[in-house]
């Protein structure tokens, strides 16, 4: 009868999947939201709103504002800091940055760093916060401990936007005005090299599969790959026309590449470093996210005020879905599978939900007689009901590539990570080798 049961409900899980917008957030009028953050330990999701000098607090789970944070004039980009559970937010103007605690969302510090900034992002290795500066053509280090500033690392010319690569520890930033990208050491805060990109370097993304960082070049219809430990030009892909966004799917070790001039998302396939299937993606494409808990990539249209879903698998359209005014920026909760897509022009959060079907195994072995490939831990990661022969030791990655457990047969509490999407990897030849498996860890 037991048996019978398991595999009711194994039918009963398996059910179509499908994208649809479930609700649209609205802000407060003259808002002009600028960036979206995930808190992972939190599942809040936070809005840098330029014209009313707040950042919003949205619930992950009830889609509702719960919280509107007063900061300095002008917050414009903003990043999650997972080590202290803090989310710091830029000001472009004044140089500023503020810093909110994620649990009581709270101001617990403002740092002066430097005007101009348009990026933000986390080294979580060594909890530093690292911030361009065009108007000083310098990268702010803040230390993540004390939310002090620490260090000023000279770049190049004109500095734009950043990417951590959490393989080799370091910091990229890609220098619009002298065509290069500035290498940092992210335990040192020194620069290490300088790479030649071409004209107007802008948008980047750590493949963690390959090891190499990719650069959209604007100005040269290509993308170039930086390898992370040589710190050279591996490769250089034609993309297509005037390549603005791009995100890496881990899942399938795909970079996606949206191009503004051509409408549409170029698929590279990172174990060959080309391209392998271009997608038309509606009226000016403006950014791309990964769904990395079921392989989906959706693309923002901020002319069309869209969004194009695609199977990141086959490289193929699924859906397209209507949001607000100027769709752009999103962001991704694998908790409730939600992806917010913000609307400037209309002061709205389009709320898309995704639909997917995965096991849940609470203990140890609980999952075993269903699958031997649970997707959802809750509490306890049980290598050895994940694997039936362990020919290697096995560590547990984040969705950035960063290593944040050593497995070991058995059970593994990871009640102390924050909840999202991680792959257990075979240790052997770690940097290179290919995903293992995919987990959702929730609480």
């Amino acid at each position: 009868m037991r048996k019978n049961v398991l595999f009711a409900l194994a039918l009963l899980a398996v059910t179509a999947s499908g994208q649809w917008l479930e609700t649209t957030i609205q802000l407060p009028d003259s808002s002009w939201p600028n960036d979206l953050c995930y808190n992972p330990a939190e599942n809040k999701v936070y809005s840098a709103n330029w014209g009313t000098d707040t950042v919003s607090v949205i619930d992950g789970a009830t889609n509702t504002i719960i919280a509107a944070i007063p900061t300095a004039p002008e917050p414009s980009y903003i990043c999650y800091n997972p080590v202290g559970n803090k989310i710091y937010c830029t000001h472009y103007n004044s140089g500023l940055v503020t810093v909110i605690d994620g649990a009581g969302d709270t101001v617990i510090a403002t740092v002066m760093a430097g005007p101009y900034a348009s990026s933000i992002c986390c080294n979580p290795t060594d909890n530093k916060v690292y911030c361009p500066a065009s108007g000083t053509d310098t990268v702010f280090v803040i230390d993540g401990a004390g939310d002090t500033l620490v260090a000023a690392v000279g770049t190049g010319d004109m500095p734009k936007l950043v990417c951590y690569n959490p393989g080799d520890n370091k910091v990229y930033c890609s220098n619009v005005g002298s065509q290069d990208v500035t290498v940092i050491d992210g335990a040192a805060d020194t620069v290490i090299a300088s790479v030649h990109i071409g004209s107007a370097p802008g948008a980047m993304v750590y493949g963690a599969g390959a090891g190499l960082v990719y650069v959209a070049v604007t100005g040269g219809d290509s993308v170039a790959a930086i390898d992370g430990r040589g710190d050279t030009v591996f490769a250089r892909i034609a993309a297509g026309d005037v390549p603005r966004a791009l995100c890496y799917n881990p899942g399938t070790n795909r970079v996606f590449c949206a191009n503004s001039g051509t409408d549409d998302v170029a698929v590279i396939d990172c174990a060959t470093n080309s391209v392998i299937a271009t997608v038309p993606a509606g009226d000016a494409p403006f950014a791309v996210l990964s769904n990395d808990v079921n392989d989906k990539v959706y693309c923002s249209n901020s002319r069309s005020n869209e969004v194009v879903v695609l199977d990141a698998a086959t490289a193929t359209e699924v859906a397209r879905i209507a949001c607000g005014d100027y769709a752009c920026i999103m962001a991704h909760n694998p908790v409730q599978n939600r992806v917010y897509v913000l609307n400037i022009d209309d002061n709205s959060i389009s709320v898309i939900r995704d639909s997917v079907h995965s096991w849940v195994a609470e203990e140890p072995g609980s999952a075993s007689e269903l699958t031997p490939l649970p997707t959802v831990i809750r509490g306890v990661l049980n290598l050895t009901s994940l694997f039936s022969v362990l020919t290697s030791d096995f560590v547990l990655l984040d969705a950035s590539g960063r290593r944040v457990l050593d497995l070991t047969p058995g059970p593994n509490d990871v009640r102390h990570l924050s909840p999202g999407v991680y792959f257990v990897h075979s240790s052997l030849g770690t940097r290179h080798s290919t995903l293992v498996t995919r987990v959702l860890l929730v609480r």
